[in-house]
This record gives structure tokens, C-alpha cells and sequence, in this order.
């Protein structure tokens, strides 16, 4: 270790990306500084589901042998509720190499077995301590923290930002803000007391809430967190925020009402932003590598944030082993980081950015609504359709073979309506689509324009990645891919069901 760098890696941010990088970094013999704002054990708000994909990330981390590990909540089905009806349960699809099941995990103890797993391999954690500034140049990366006892500088070969969604780093970075559009909000609660299967995360749907969605993840012990997450930036713009909606839902919506008939809150409703992936946005530059939440690397559609968050922190790992031991920190060598990250996930996150930007829509949510419940109702009389639902729900599987159902399902939701319209069936909700179209963008043309523009775009990506995806010939699914495959081994997984 040259005595003029204070480690060969600081990573901004101690949480799973953060952490799991540092402990792959130090197993690999890196010197490692981990700064965090917080102090460790700390809360996250979160969704809190860890899947199988993610499972087998951590096990790699050693944390598969963590106290208490093996008592946290096991997960098998999924189960989706829409206008409190309950549409489909369906156990999670079995994937080669993969265990058959996911946790749930609250992020103060996920995040500390990770942080603690990073602690082991002789990360040096400094608490309380937070990225302030950072300046690059050709040998060295100088950062400014600032801390309780006051600033002070470190100086490294590498500087990683993880420091989540109002990332410090990618805000330097990048020099602004990450845009309104690519922002989702969401709130999330604790109940003790609640009734119903302690293995199946239910997803609600609701025109009142529409285009956003509530879930309820069993934590244990008759426990759950419950939230709702949705895209900040719709049209017509929603008046309310998830908070509201969650307690909305919580009293309107049937089904979720019956599961929380007897529980009791424990602690307040908390809220946050997520920010979701934008291809345009750089996620390296020179010494500074952004992964986890501070890339953006969470999928739109469900929110999945901690499987992306584990891969990201190994891959940028990877790529660094080799820059460490040949100190060659040129683009050239580091560029395998990000061409990673665009080659096994910018397809599915262009899918996925399309179907959000298509139901951030809401004088459409009538016609939006329908085509879920249609979906639910192929995946009833179809074993691959619901595999595909429930594989892409837990990530499991790629949200582009989403795909194979998503145009039959749009096709049945639209002769619906049509069929509807000619027989003059009444109600708002039960108007032809084009009507709630044509009104609400009478009422504001400029935002209808803005979000054809969006969908515009979304398409124009989703399309140019299907035509790399095609000429490359890359048309395995992820679970399958060498990606998602950690430097552990994942057989143990693959008959395993603990009880």
C-alpha cells in the first residue's frame, strides 16, 4: 500500500451495494474505507423483499451464516388483488441453479449482515461520516468528508459512490439533480397482528391509487411491512401523496382491510424516493464508479432494488481487481463495468421504463385496470402465462418476457371496452379509453404532449435495445445468464426448501 493513499477504494454509502462491494473488494486483497452519514445498526425504508437471485448474492457474502439469518421469513407465493378481488396466488416458478423461494428481511438487519460480513474482511467502516466533495485527477481520487469532529480529507485510487438515491457522488458527477421523471415515491409501515399466509407477498391494485401499488410483505412472527410506491411524475398529476394513499387503502380496499382487520401500527408511516435507471446518465467517470441506487439501478416496474444493488457491487469489484494489481485505472480498463451493466440490464430496464411511462397515464387507468385483470385471468387458464407473471414479480425472470403476454392482454382489455361501448354500458369508469383520453387532454394539452414525448423516447430506447439484444444473440433469460451467477457456487440452493 503506497503511503500517499489513504486505501486503495473509498465507497461513499455502507449499505448492501456499498457493503457487499467492500467485502468482495477486501477478500480480493484491496484496502477499503466505507464512509456512512448514519450509524450502524439503522433503519431503511424499504420494501424489504430479498429474492432468490439476491439470496444467492448474499450467500457469497458468508451471510447465509449470519446469526439470525436462518430465522428470518421465508417467502414461496405471490399473490395479486385488484378493487380488493383476489385475480391469482401462484407459487414462485422453479429456476435452475435458484432457490425456490425469497425473504423478506427488514433492511436493519439485512444491512448490517452485509456491513458486518464487510467488517470481517477488513473493511474499515467509518460511521457518521459523510461524502462532502471529491476531485479526481490522473493517480488519485481526493475526497472531503465531513464528520462530528469536523472535516478532513482521505485520499484513494478509486473513489465508489453508493450512497443511495440522493446520491452525493452522482450529483457531483453527473453535476445536477436526477431528473422528475425518473423519480418514484413510496411509503412504507410495520404491523404486528396480521392475519393471512406467512409465505405470500400480496400486491394490490386500485383505481384509486392507480398507477402506483401497495404490497404486503410478511416479515414473520405475524408481522408485515406495508407500502406503496408510484411514479412521482404523472398525467394527470396525482394530488396525493403515498402516505395518503397507503391509509386510503388500508380502510377502502377490501382484501388488504381483511388482512389487517386485528393489526396494530407499529412505529409511524415513513416515506422516500427512488430514483430509476436513465441510460442517458453516466455512471462512471475517470476514478468514480456509481452502483446500487446512486446508478439507479432499481427496475420501475416492481421496484426491485436490492438484487441490482448485490450485482452491481460485485461487478464493479471485478472490474477493479485487475486495475488494482496493474494500476491501470484508464477508461479503457474500467469501461467493463458499465458495458456489464448496459448488457445485462439496460433491455429490461428500457421494458420496463416503457410500461411505466404507458400507465403513468391515469385517464387511462379504466382501460389499465382491465388488462391486469385480464392478465390474471390468462394466468389462471395458462401454467407459462403465470409463470411469466410470477417469475418477473420476483425477479427471476426478465421483464422483457413480459412481452409474450403483454400484447394478447392489451388486445383483450381493448375489444373489452369496445364491446362495452356498443352496448352502452354506463359509468365513467366504463367509457370507451379514447373518451378519458380526449377530455383530459383538453383540459392540459401540454402534459398529454409531454407524455407522448415520454413514451416517444421509451420506445425508441426499448426498440434500439431489442436490436442490439437480437444481432448479439442474447436471448437467454437472466436467472440462466453468468451474471447472475456469484463466485460462490449456487448448486446448494437448488434442492434446498427449509422449513
Amino acid at each position: 500500500m503506497n503511503p500517499a493513499y489513504d486505501a486503495d477504494v473509498i465507497i461513499a454509502g455502507a449499505g448492501p451495494a456499498g457493503a457487499a462491494a467492500a467485502c468482495h473488494l477486501t477478500r480480493l486483497g484491496a484496502s477499503v474505507i466505507l464512509l456512512d452519514r448514519a450509524a450502524f445498526p439503522r433503519d431503511k425504508v424499504c420494501g424489504d423483499f430479498v429474492g432468490p437471485s439476491a439470496l444467492i448474492e448474499l450467500d457469497s457474502l458468508g451471510i447465509s451464516q449470519s446469526d439470525g439469518y436462518s430465522k428470518t421469513n421465508i417467502v414461496r407465493r405471490a399473490a395479486l388483488f385488484i378493487d380488493g378481488e383476489a385475480l391469482i396466488a401462484r407459487p414462485f416458478p422453479v429456476i435452475e441453479g435458484l432457490p425456490p423461494y425469497g425473504r423478506v428481511i427488514p433492511r436493519f438487519t439485512l444491512d448490517n449482515f452485509i456491513l458486518d460480513a464487510a467488517r470481517r474482511a477488513g473493511a474499515k467502516v467509518m460511521e457518521l461520516c459523510s461524502l462532502t466533495d471529491f476531485a479526481a485527477s490522473a493517480d488519485s481520487v481526493c475526497v472531503e468528508v465531513a464528520s462530528a469532529k469536523g472535516p478532513f480529507t482521505l485520499r484513494c485510487r478509486q473513489l465508489i459512490g453508493a450512497d443511495g438515491g440522493s446520491s452525493a457522488v452522482a450529483r457531483l458527477l453527473r453535476g445536477s439533480a436526477p431528473p422528475r421523471r425518473d423519480r418514484f415515491i413510496a411509503s412504507r409501515a410495520y404491523f404486528t397482528d396480521v392475519e393471512g399466509p406467512g409465505d405470500q407477498l400480496d400486491v394490490y391494485f386500485g383505481r384509486s391509487s392507480f398507477p402506483g401499488y401497495c404490497w404486503l410483505f410478511p416479515t414473520g412472527n405475524g408481522e408485515a411491512n406495508v407500502g406503496l410506491g408510484m411514479a412521482l411524475e404523472t398525467w394527470p398529476a396525482h394530488n396525493q401523496t403515498p402516505a395518503d394513499m397507503l391509509r386510503r387503502l388500508m380502510d377502502e380496499d377490501a382484501a388488504l382491510a381483511a388482512r389487517l382487520r386485528h393489526a396494530q401500527l407499529r412505529g409511524t408511516v415513513k416515506g422516500w424516493p427512488l430514483i430509476t435507471f436513465n441510460p442517458r446518465l453516466p455512471i462512471m467517470s475517470g476514478r468514480v464508479m456509481l452502483i446500487g441506487d446512486a446508478a439507479g439501478l432499481i427496475n420501475p416496474l416492481n421496484g426491485e432494488g436490492i438484487q441490482y444493488a448485490l450485482l452491481s457491487g460485485r461487478w464493479a469489484a471485478e472490474t477493479l481487481a485487475p486495475c488494482l494489481r496493474t494500476n491501470d485505472f484508464s477508461a479503457r480498463a474500467l469501461a467493463p463495468y458499465a458495458a456489464r451493466v448496459e448488457s445485462e440490464m439496460r433491455y429490461d430496464m428500457a421494458f420496463s421504463r416503457l410500461i411505466v411511462q404507458l400507465i403513468s397515464n391515469r385517464a387511462l387507468t379504466p382501460l389499465w385496470i382491465k388488462a391486469s385483470k385480464v392478465l390474471a385471468e390468462r394466468a389462471h387458464e395458462d401454467a407459462n402465462t403465470a409463470r411469466i407473471v410470477s417469475g418477473v414479480f420476483a425477479g427471476l425472470l426478465p421483464a422483457r418476457d413480459a412481452f409474450k403476454v403483454v400484447g394478447g392482454t392489451m388486445r383483450q382489455a381493448l375489444r373489452s371496452f369496445v364491446r362495452k361501448a356498443h352496448t352502452g354500458s354506463r359509468g365513467a369508469d366504463d367509457a370507451p379509453p379514447r373518451f378519458h383520453l380526449v377530455r383530459e387532454a383538453a383540459k392540459d394539452p401540454a402534459g398529454f404532449a409531454r407524455w407522448l414525448k415520454d413514451i416517444a423516447a421509451a420506445t425508441i430506447e426499448l426498440a434500439s435495445q431489442a436490436t442490439r439484444n437480437a444481432i448479439r444473440g442474447n436471448r437467454k433469460e437472466t436467472a440462466g445468464m453468468a451474471a447472475l451467477k456469484p463466485i460462490a457456487s449456487v448448486n446448494q440452493f437448488a434442492d434446498e426448501d427449509p422449513g
